[in-house]
């Protein structure tokens, strides 16, 4: 059995954090975000792992947290880079920002070849969370009829901050746990125990509790490249007006996918509450959490032993 690869994208500027959030410690020996979904992936049963990354951030990505995994899994660096377009496109000069999440997933076609998991570095999301796609993954296979891809979902008031607004794709799923579409939210904030969205800032409309939201936790078959790439030209035509900023995401093209009847996504629900660092004020919190869980034995002090190095 070929076990599943974890890819990580950590290719992101961290533009609201103010700083390379990917490599910024929260263990007490250094660890980052990452190193524990690693653990956890690890612990799950993943056989590799790739990170996505932007090549001049390659060697402090790996003295932070490469070297440490040397030994412990086969790992693969893929850069995301701006000029990487299909054939008759090029990057605009001015264009300084990655092209989003889909393209970032594009970047690591030629290093992945087993069904594989797709999370974001900066998101810490439990070690069930793991073990329940890891699960859904060994068994995941095309049909004639659809692509087999899956996705972990998590209920909005569990992936909330305190310190400002998130954007979450907010899910539509039907009887049987399968995806039916997703709602992106570019500014959902925390009110009370109530979650809301704007999209004119001024105008809140509240999020039902228990609702599910996707939080870049994605299961997919490699058939998910070829889709990429023959989206990928359609975007940039689309978007041509706005070619500076507009990014191609992830979830844009599983909903089109799910539109044309071509994948069938299904929902595995995670209970486990979401930590991340999208602003700086959330690192005391997330840094206390992980000294919590430590404290109860959910993780070692020393995360990868005695070849974790400060």
């Amino acid at each position: 059995m070929m076990k599943p690869t974890l890819v990580v994208m950590a290719a992101g500027m961290g533009s609201r954090y103010g700083g390379l959030k990917q490599i910024d410690p929260i263990g007490p020996n250094g660890e980052v975000i990452v190193d524990y979904s690693i653990y956890d992936a690890l612990k799950a049963g993943f056989g590799k792992v790739v990170f996505i990354i932007k090549e001049e951030i390659k060697e402090d990505f790996y003295n932070t947290v490469g070297k440490r995994l040397e030994g412990l899994v086969d790992v693969s660096y893929v850069f995301q880079k701006i000029e990487d377009l299909p054939e008759g496109f090029k990057a605009p000069d001015e264009r300084v920002k990655p092209w989003g999440t889909a393209h970032a997933v594009l970047s690591c076609r030629d290093v992945v070849d087993t069904p594989f998991a797709v999370i974001n570095a900066d998101d810490f999301y439990g070690s069930s969370t793991f073990k329940i796609l890891y699960d859904y993954l060994i068994n995941a296979k095309d049909s004639e009829e659809f692509y087999d891809y899956s996705m972990v979902g998590f209920m909005v008031e569990n992936t909330l901050t305190e310190n400002g607004h998130v954007a979450r794709g907010v899910c539509s799923v039907d009887s049987l746990g399968y995806l039916q579409g997703i709602h992106e939210r570019t500014k959902i904030k925390k009110f009370g125990d109530a979650a809301k969205y704007t999209e004119d800032d001024e105008n809140w409309i509240n999020i039902p509790k228990g609702s599910t939201v996707s939080m870049n936790f994605w299961g997919f078959t490699p058939s998910i490249f070829n889709e990429l790439k023959i989206n990928f030209p359609k975007f940039l035509e689309e978007n041509k007006d706005n070619i500076l900023k507009a990014e191609y995401f992830l979830p844009s093209v599983v909903d089109s996918l799910i539109g044309e009847n071509k994948a069938k996504v299904k929902v595995l629900t995670s209970k486990e509450q979401w930590y991340g660092v999208t602003y700086k004020d959330d690192k005391p919190r997330v840094k206390e959490t992980i000294k919590v869980m430590i404290e109860k034995g959910i993780y070692p002090e020393k995360l990868w032993g005695e070849r974790h190095e400060k």
